[in-house]
């Protein structure tokens, strides 16, 4: 059971971190900047010397730069890189929700819902695990819960309740509202339709005329100067708003997907949408300002200023990249499409990108989306499996992992998402072994 193997990783880390330095590294996106949030405050209160990074990713150089004489903690990584960690003379702790690459080596402990027994499994991301060793170190870190919540919506799990997950969001004391899954659901309405991009909703998403023409139909009217947000509409507004999104969207896709809990959070005495919190911690992220995402999350009110400034920009650049693939031309099978922005986007968006995508009507359920950006002489590829529906024999991650293989990189992720980074030089052998093996792939299935 989860319970059982937290309280043995607990006892491990306890026990091998005293009186030692401890030295934290997390993932870069909203699950692993809660992650560290959590983890730093709990290390805080038990009154422990430590430092924290952030990484976009996990590479051979940053192990090799690990310092020889702290304790290593992984949040959010490193089940991955399980055999470059074998090779390291570092005690090494990880708490991470990732597929396992290899045998757990002597030096490392690890908390994984993957090691469990198959009846024991249970679908937790990265930022809940945290939380859970947290408070099973002490119950005075319960008022970190919410922190847990926002990495679980940043890795959208929330329509999945778990008995843990239910168990967690009844501590965080958040507010649930059903409706509309579409954030920030504290903000005007108009602005909310036309950054939306989870649902993509064509026609509205980045054009202001057609959120004017959605809300229209929808017979919704400012209130003042500005429209409602979407917490405030009454059942037959929510009613109204709904049925005019979904409209819009292809046939393929079910009012239920987009239709569920709202979790609104206290966060700087304000209630907020736990997605707009997650998004923007994302976006200082992925504009390169990680330290503005843990400080956000630690309740540093400058840092929150900064945040909101960035995550203007940011969402301006996803509208962008979204109209650049758009307006492109792409490479599409039968049931893929490879979508090669180069320099047009930035690689820190591009899985954003192809998370964006796969959400949207634009490709039907099961079509394999993968999207590629230059970092100097690198180049991030992000895959994505349209709709939520798992396809049997369609493994993204052993499909990165197998060209991974002939091309070298590194690779990560699950089976309905993945990404890799490899070198520049390797550019057009990737597209060529990708497609191959997908069209291989396609026949067999």
């Amino acid at each position: 059971m989860i319970q059982t193997a937290i309280k043995n990783f607990i006892k491990k880390f306890l026990e091998k971190t005293k009186n030692q330095k401890i030295h934290v590294i997390s993932h870069y996106d909203t699950d692993g900047i809660t992650s560290a949030a959590i983890f730093s405050q709990t290390l805080k209160r038990l009154s422990k010397n430590f430092s924290i990074r952030i990484l976009k990713q996990l590479t051979e150089e940053d192990i090799d730069s690990f310092p020889k004489d702290k304790i290593i903690l992984l949040l959010d990584l490193g089940s991955g890189s399980l055999k470059k960690l074998s090779k390291i003379k570092n005690q090494i702790f990880i708490i991470d929700h990732h597929e396992i690459s290899d045998e757990i080596p002597k030096n490392v402990e690890i908390l994984n819902p993957h090691t469990l027994k198959p009846e024991d499994y249970e679908n937790l991301c990265g930022a809940e695990l945290t939380y859970l060793v947290s408070e099973g170190i002490s119950h005075e870190n319960k008022d970190l819960s919410y922190l847990s919540i926002i990495g679980m919506v940043g890795d959208t799990m929330e329509k999945e309740i778990t008995k843990t997950r239910d168990k967690i969001i009844k501590q965080a004391n958040v507010k649930i509202k059903k409706g509309l899954l579409l954030y920030p659901s504290t903000r005007p309405l108009d602005k909310s339709l036309e950054y939306s991009s989870r649902p993509f909703i064509p026609g509205v998403t980045g054009n202001q005329e057609g959120t004017y023409e959605l809300l229209k139909e929808a017979e919704i009217e400012k209130t003042g100067k500005f429209y409602k947000a979407l917490i405030d509409l009454n059942t037959e507004e929510m009613k109204r708003i709904v049925t005019a999104v979904l409209l819009r969207l292809s046939a393929e896709e079910k009012a239920s997907e987009y239709i569920g809990n709202l979790y609104l959070i206290k966060f700087f005495n304000k209630i907020e949408d736990a997605r707009e919190l997650s998004a923007m911690i994302n976006a200082c992220s992925r504009m390169g300002h990680p330290e503005i995402s843990l400080m956000l999350c630690l309740g540093n009110s400058d840092a929150r200023k900064k945040a909101k400034r960035i995550y203007v920009k940011y969402r301006q650049h996803i509208i962008s990249g979204l109209k650049y693939i758009d307006q492109n031309n792409k490479i599409e099978g039968r049931e893929y499409v490879i979508i090669n922005a180069k320099d047009q986007i930035k690689d820190t968006l591009i899985g954003t990108m192809a998370s964006i995508l796969s959400f949207s009507s634009v490709y039907k359920q099961g079509t394999i989306i993968i999207t590629m950006a230059y970092n100097e002489d690198k180049i991030k590829v992000s895959t994505r499996m349209a709709g939520r529906k798992s396809y049997s024999g369609r493994n993204l991650k052993k499909l990165l992992d197998s060209i991974i293989q002939v091309v070298g990189g590194i690779s990560g992720g699950h089976p309905n998402a993945a990404g890799c980074t490899i070198d520049k030089e390797y550019e057009e052998k990737f597209i060529e072994l990708i497609k191959k093996k997908l069209d291989i792939e396609l026949i067999k299935v």
